[in-house]
């Protein structure tokens, strides 16, 4: 590791199995420019902790006694809507998938992820990024699809989408990164960013997950 560090990104880590959290601390430890600066067991303690440290990541299990990741997520959002929770599990479940989601999350990730690739979502997600497992992406989708309508109305474009921005759409609705996406398409990763940020503009919606799910509702999915 450096030891001319820059601007560490500050990470919480939210799990009640301490073995769970020492084995994350360590992980990040090891990764430079990432800094564990707290740790809550569970969702209640969470808030407490993010209150008075204010991290840039939130590292959220969902399954915890008392108050589980989910109500902790919609919490801490309601509160802080500028927090960055990505939800950690070991559980492939989809309720806690869509809920987790649904409550603010941006990303979710299994615990089998390698330490690499979870340090690379930290980064991502502490740069403004979002980040949804290729698999669970699907199962998210696949979920939304079955909202009544009236839940979940589709916003007309404010401009319509040119059709480079439909074919990015696309992949993005099918869980790929930018990164596969600019493989995919013959583009550069800060080309996608760019038709990226422009469809969320015309579209009205914040993250990945809700343009994924106005792409399945304009056939685009």
């Amino acid at each position: 590791m450096s030891m001319e560090s820059t601007v560490n990104i500050r990470i919480l880590i939210v799990d009640d199995q301490r073995l769970m959290r020492d084995g994350l601390r360590t992980l990040f430890e090891l990764e430079d420019g990432l800094e564990v600066v707290g740790e809550a067991e569970d969702g209640a303690t969470a808030l407490q902790k993010y209150a008075s440290l204010l991290p840039d990541v939130v590292l959220m299990d969902v399954r915890m006694p008392g108050m589980d990741g989910v109500e902790a997520t919609r919490r801490l959002l309601g509160r802080w809507p500028e927090a960055k929770v990505m939800i950690l599990t070991t559980f492939d479940d989809d309720a806690y998938v869509f809920e987790g989601l649904r409550a603010g999350a941006l990303g979710y990730l299994l615990k089998d992820v390698s330490g690499q690739e979870l340090a690379e979502a930290v980064r991502k997600m502490a740069g403004g990024g979002a980040l949804i497992e290729p698999s669970i992406a699907r199962k998210v989708l696949a979920e939304f699809s079955r909202l009544d309508p009236q839940q979940a109305p589709v916003q007309p474009a404010s401009e319509p989408l040119s059709a480079r921005e439909q074919d990015v759409l696309r992949l993005l609705a099918r869980g790929l990164s930018n990164k596969e996406i600019a493989l995919r398409l013959s583009l550069s990763e800060g080309t996608v960013k760019n038709y990226v940020t422009n469809i969320f503009q015309k579209l009205g919606v914040q993250d990945r997950t809700q343009a994924a799910l106005q792409a399945r509702q304009l056939g685009l999915g």
